[in-house]
């Protein structure tokens, strides 16, 4: 886990220099070397490389899909098509937590490369992001990719317009450094982009689906592999309600909905099993107990799947200028992929000390976000792309 977030430092140039279809293009190679390399692997060195790549190729992908379907997504449907990403990804992962119950390590490593090898060829059949081409200058192109993406019946002058006198005053090549993220319109995006990202992950959810099994079995339940894989369809469900409501209830609601029930559902975990400390194993209460706990994580992964999983990729995409979009989107998604390299290395050690402490800690966290998207978070919801970013000048 250490790999991914540290690989984000080197994705800022290759997302502005090849667009997002080249940039995953590119992304995909190193994917499928990296999982050869460790299907294959005779030794620790293959699979540290084969991580390293993976490393990268990750790095690129989360972060220039969501911002490659907030680009060319209508604002109607900017949030439920942000949020299908999240909900292809719960997918992936049930299916992993499926098959890695029937197949050894380096068959399912081998299985992995199948999605990349897929993407490559797909992507000869999608329009490039009109606004990454208005920025790059490229005007006749991009009035071709935005006909193409809202049909050829659809009168497109007014967006065109629109896009046009938002990339205006940025040159077709202008770099974006450090010392300018310090302006008002960038520093408060940047902000909101990073501090959701990384409370995404430092709420915990990592370190509970990582570790359900162990959290299962210190609970008292059997079969916990099963309850890990009856944890990986509820986020399944919960993230696709989630596609449903983003655009309905709009994305700031749904996160301070989400975040309270993250919150209170960790709490009941953490009574849970600071009261199974004092009850006796074989009494009735303690299977009690044991049921609340499951009730308790099944809830925090469905307000998880339906505000934090999702929700927080989607506003970060809507809200970052297309001028700094690589750098700022980069510091982002790093910050996202440090804090869950954070919880999952400390989760196992964290639930060795005390499992109360560690749902008390996590809860705390979740707390904390409820409070930051009342404060800072806009919503977004039914604007256009530029409209947002223009509300931070």
């Amino acid at each position: 886990m250490w790999v991914p977030w540290l690989e984000r430092l080197r994705v800022v140039r290759l997302r502005s220099t090849f667009g997002r279809k080249g940039s995953l293009m590119i992304a995909s190679i190193p994917n499928i070397i990296g999982w050869l390399a460790i299907s294959f692997a005779h030794d620790y060195s293959f699979l540290y490389m084969g991580r390293l790549l993976e490393g990268f190729g990750v790095g690129v992908i989360s972060y220039t899909v969501p911002i490659y379907i907030a680009e060319i997504a209508p604002p109607s449907m900017r949030g439920a098509l942000g949020s299908v990403n999240q909900l292809s990804v719960t997918i992936g992962i049930t299916i992993a937590y499926l098959l890695g119950l029937f197949l050894q390590w380096r068959v399912l490593a081998v299985v992995a490369i199948l999605p990349c090898t897929i993407l490559i060829p797909g992507l000869f059949f999608i329009p490039e992001s009109p606004r990454w081409l208005a920025k790059m200058g490229m005007t006749e192109d991009f009035e071709i990719s935005l006909q193409v993406l809202r049909g050829f019946e659809t009168d497109i002058s007014a967006e065109v317009n629109e896009i046009k006198r938002s990339v205006a005053s940025s040159s077709r090549r202008t770099a974006i450094r450090f010392l300018d993220l310090k302006q008002r319109r960038y520093c408060i995006p940047l902000m909101v982009g990073i501090g959701l990202l990384a409370l995404q992950q430092a709420g915990g959810v990592n370190g509970i689906l990582f570790y359900s099994s162990a959290i299962f079995e210190a609970a008292g339940l059997p079969s916990s592999n099963l309850v890990t894989l009856m944890l990986g369809a509820v986020q399944v469900v919960a993230t696709g309600i989630s596609v449903w409501l983003a655009d309905r209830a709009g994305r700031r609601i749904l996160l301070i909905v989400a975040s309270v029930g993250s919150t209170a559902s960790l709490v009941l975990v953490a009574v849970v099993f600071y009261l199974k400390g004092f009850i006796s194993e074989s009494s009735h209460f303690y299977s009690v107990l044991s049921i609340l706990s499951v009730v308790g994580l099944v809830v925090f992964v469905v307000a998880f799947s339906l505000g934090l999983g999702s929700i927080p990729w989607v506003i970060m995409s809507e809200i970052l200028p297309v001028n700094i979009k690589s750098l700022a989107g980069s510091i982002a998604t790093m910050a996202n992929w440090l804090a869950a390299w954070v919880i999952t290395m400390t989760a196992n050690l964290l639930l060795s000390w005390s499992s109360g402490g560690t749902f008390t800690i996590y809860a705390v966290i979740n707390a904390f976000t409820v409070m930051f998207v009342i404060l800072w978070v806009p919503e977004t919801k039914g604007r256009t792309l530029e409209e947002i970013q223009r509300s931070f000048r």
